[in-house]
């Protein structure tokens, strides 16, 4: 294959997108740059620190101007539940990414957004030879070649019958995940878990705008975490980030912000307290027992299908968090099964002889 595969990313992360899409697009960057491939993201909302992420790769990167107000979506009422996540009209961001772009071409494009639907997608065409959409909804339509759907539901290769082209490759299910590879190195070291539950992680993702986290560590300490170590990771921007922080230091907590060592933290934990999102496969991977709440609508069905297959346990109040840490704690916790592979393994096979095929056939 002459040259380098060059692939764009269009992906947003703001308090209310939150940080996953960005964070399972910067895995799959990951990946396929570690094959010789020529990265670009381009995005209109990034919190600093995660734009650090893309400068300390060498990745190249696209910023749209921020408007001052979210533009109405002048394309009709059968806009995407989450057109506002966009924050301009469908029309405007196509508009914004080619200019952008500057009329340059590439071999893929991936698309992470739920704001974005099938007319984006079919308007932004003449610039990639290929379009890869990552969904979780299945709620609109799409005009791509491939699309992955990391997570487990019920009867899951119905859920975009007719809703993308007939050509379209699915890749669907946890053997799909987005895995950095921190990930694979912590594995490859995991050893068996007793069951006993010494030490907990609290994460509710890179925003946790509600702050689930400060009533989990008050669930902890209703429970009686006694000599347990307890490891709290929150973002940077974490609304209540100072008192969190306090909490921790007067109850021997570890506090982590903004921490680069996840991997290592769910290996080394016991028990991982949390919410739905990527976190959910990375735990399963490392054979963490969860209990988890959904912070998001998109996440209320995938944690009850996981729920229900025992691969975590759910709560929906305070008290309830509480019954199940004290449980946990005098009777301990079974790991869950195995289910979870590397999708950006496979991912990055197929876009690569998507192009080499093409290229041997000219």
């Amino acid at each position: 294959m002459p040259g380098h595969m060059q692939v764009a990313f269009r992906v947003d992360a703001s308090d209310t997108i939150g940080s996953g899409h960005f964070m399972r697009c910067l895995s799959l960057a990951d990946a396929l740059s570690k094959r010789g491939t020529e990265i670009c993201f381009v995005y209109r909302f990034l919190p600093g620190h995660l734009r650090q992420k893309l400068t300390d790769r060498g990745f190249e990167c696209f910023e749209l101007a921020t408007p001052a107000n979210a533009e109405p979506d002048n394309q009709g009422n059968n806009d995407p539940p989450h057109a506002r996540w966009l924050g301009v009209s469908q029309h405007k961001d196509v508009a914004d990414t080619l200019a952008a772009l500057a009329a340059r071409c590439f071999d893929w494009l991936v698309v992470d957004h739920y704001g974005i639907d099938h007319r984006w997608e079919t308007a932004v065409r003449a610039i990639a030879r290929w379009i890869l959409v990552v969904d979780d909804l299945a709620d609109r339509l799409h005009d791509c070649d491939a699309l992955v759907d990391q997570n487990l539901y019920a009867q899951m290769d119905q859920r975009y019958m007719g809703k993308t082209p007939a050509h379209c490759k699915f890749f669907l299910g946890p053997r799909y995940a987005f895995l950095r590879e921190e990930f694979h190195q912590q594995r490859a070291l995991l050893t068996p878990r007793s069951g006993n539950v010494n030490r907990i992680l609290v994460y509710f993702g890179g925003v946790d705008a509600d702050n689930h986290t400060l009533v989990a560590i008050n669930a902890l300490l209703d429970a009686g975490v006694a000599d347990r170590q307890v490891d709290v990771v929150i973002g940077a921007q974490h609304p209540d980030r100072k008192n969190i922080q306090d909490i921790c230091t007067n109850h021997g907590f570890a506090c982590h912000v903004q921490s680069n060592e996840m991997a290592k933290l769910m290996a080394d934990a016991d028990l991982a307290i949390g919410a739905g999102g990527i976190s959910t496969f990375e735990r399963l991977y490392l054979s963490l027992p969860a209990i988890l709440r959904p912070i998001a609508t998109n996440q209320v069905e995938q944690l009850e299908v996981l729920a229900a297959s025992g691969l975590c346990q759910l709560y929906d109040s305070p008290g309830e968090l509480q019954s199940k840490l004290k449980l946990a704690f005098e009777k301990g916790l079974d790991a869950p099964a195995d289910c979870v592979a590397d999708g950006n393994q496979a991912l990055t096979e197929y876009m690569i002889s998507q192009v080499a095929r093409q290229t041997a056939s000219k």
